[in-house]
């Protein structure tokens, strides 16, 4: 549970959706700001430090990926920031999100319930009392994965499916799918994005396609 008054700062430029996450994080005793774009953000920012921001991928003006970091260097790296987008909603967007350090990233539409769910968890404290440190922070996790794991999950990073890796592999996308079980209880992640941003990370994808990732992301207008 987040502590009480716990403070969001939600970024994007359609005042419905706004209204939407306003009254659904009031209701589980969150309270919000909002903002339109860059300017209003950094300017909310300013007069209130939020504990946690909702960042729309798609604002008027300066993308949410640039705005990003500068929220980074002002409110530093203890802040969680979740994408939101429902325009940019391919795998390849999420994980071009999470491997800027994104906390989290949000398709639209979504539950009310998912979004109190996923706000409370990138909230939840750390025994030192810190905030949790990204699902895709840079680490060694992969070190726990067998040869053929860690071939499975450069394919996934790469963009290929289930039925391609297992072509690709010579195996039943079955046995994929249980490695891809696998992968993910290793490396600690609920999803397959999650653990495509760590691959990316961890330097398990070909560099042509990581450059295309960040140059995706650098180029989101």
């Amino acid at each position: 549970m987040p502590a009480a008054g716990n403070h969001v700062l939600v970024i994007d430029d359609d005042e419905r959706f706004r209204e939407f996450v306003r009254t659904t994080i009031e209701r589980a005793g969150f309270t919000a700001a909002h903002a339109v774009d860059a300017d209003d953000a950094l300017a909310a920012a300013d007069l209130e430090a939020p504990d946690l921001v909702l960042l729309d991928v798609c604002l008027p003006r300066v993308s949410g990926y640039e705005l990003f970091h500068e929220l980074r260097e002002r409110l530093g790296s203890e802040v969680p920031i979740i994408f939101v987008s429902g325009d940019r909603t391919d795998s390849y967007d999420r994980v071009a999100g999470l491997m800027l350090g994104a906390d989290d990233y949000l398709v639209k539409p979504f539950d009310p319930d998912e979004l109190i769910a996923r706000l409370r968890r990138s909230l939840r404290p750390r025994s030192n009392g810190h905030h949790l440190a990204s699902p895709v922070s840079p680490d060694d996790r992969t070190s726990d994965l067998t040869p053929r794991e860690r071939e499975v999950l450069s394919l996934l990073a790469g963009g290929r499916t289930s039925r391609q890796i297992a072509r690709e592999l010579v195996i039943s996308p079955r046995t994929v799918g249980t490695h891809v079980q696998h992968i993910l209880t290793k490396l600690g992640v609920e999803n397959r994005t999650q653990a495509a941003a760590i691959a990316h990370r961890a330097g398990l994808v070909a560099p042509e396609v990581e450059a295309h990732v960040l140059v995706g992301a650098a180029a989101e207008g």
